[in-house]
């Protein structure tokens, strides 16, 4: 199958996924966490993902049904409307894994990469890989990210301190579309977590996890 094929194939099922997760109480979405190579800590923040997805299905009347962790150069990439990325070291994309990735992307994928410190220089040279003529841009506080289902007029929370710089918000736009989201100096994961593991106040927490189905949603809507 030639690759226009394939494209609107993926294209109709992210359609048919997309619309019917936020309006069908039987129709079920799955989303996925990315296992990369290179030697990054993929699997860290084990409870922040199953964390987001309660508060989106009580809160956003969401219907994620699971969480599957998906390579990046696997063919079952395509069932997943939304796919999470974290860690704090190396990321690695082969040429076919970047390749894969990419047609996930243009096809209708979205990715959210959450910098759990010390990641940053490595994921920058790693889409290089996946979109060679793109450029990361901040995206401004009034973009749709930040004005879904709740308002944060300045942009992404700062949910733990590393280096005190501020949290940022950095996209790849392809073809007017948001495809990847990266937030940067946020630690937005580390929110997402049980209670006890950070040990950060309620308020912090909720922050945090509003953020993460903001994205989530534009993801499943956008």
């Amino acid at each position: 199958m030639d690759l226009s094929k394939r494209l609107a194939i993926v294209s109709l099922m992210f359609l048919m996924l997309v619309g019917s997760s936020f309006t069908s109480n039987t129709t079920t979405v799955k989303i996925g966490l990315l296992k990369y190579k290179g030697g990054g800590d993929w699997y860290a923040n084990p409870t922040s993902l199953p964390n987001l997805v309660k508060f989106c299905n009580e809160n956003l009347h969401t219907n994620v049904s699971d969480i599957e962790e998906i390579e990046p150069g696997s063919s079952d990439i395509f069932n997943f409307p939304f796919i999470h990325m974290t860690g704090h070291g190396n990321v690695v994309f082969t040429a076919s894994e970047a390749k894969n990735l990419r047609t996930y992307l243009i096809a209708g994928g979205f990715l959210h990469i959450d910098d759990n410190y010390g990641m940053d220089p490595y994921i920058r040279l790693a889409l290089k890989d996946v979109f060679p003529e793109l450029e990361l841009v901040e995206l401004p506080f009034d973009h749709k990210i930040y004005r879904q289902n709740y308002r944060f007029d300045k942009g992404l929370p700062k949910i733990h301190e590393h280096d005190g710089q501020p949290p940022q918000g950095f996209g790849l736009i392809y073809e007017g579309r948001l495809v990847v989201f990266y937030t940067y100096e946020c630690d937005l994961g580390d929110g997402w977590e049980d209670p006890q593991v950070h040990k950060d106040a309620p308020q912090v927490r909720e922050q945090a996890l509003k953020m993460g189905a903001n994205i989530l949603e534009f993801a499943l809507t956008q």
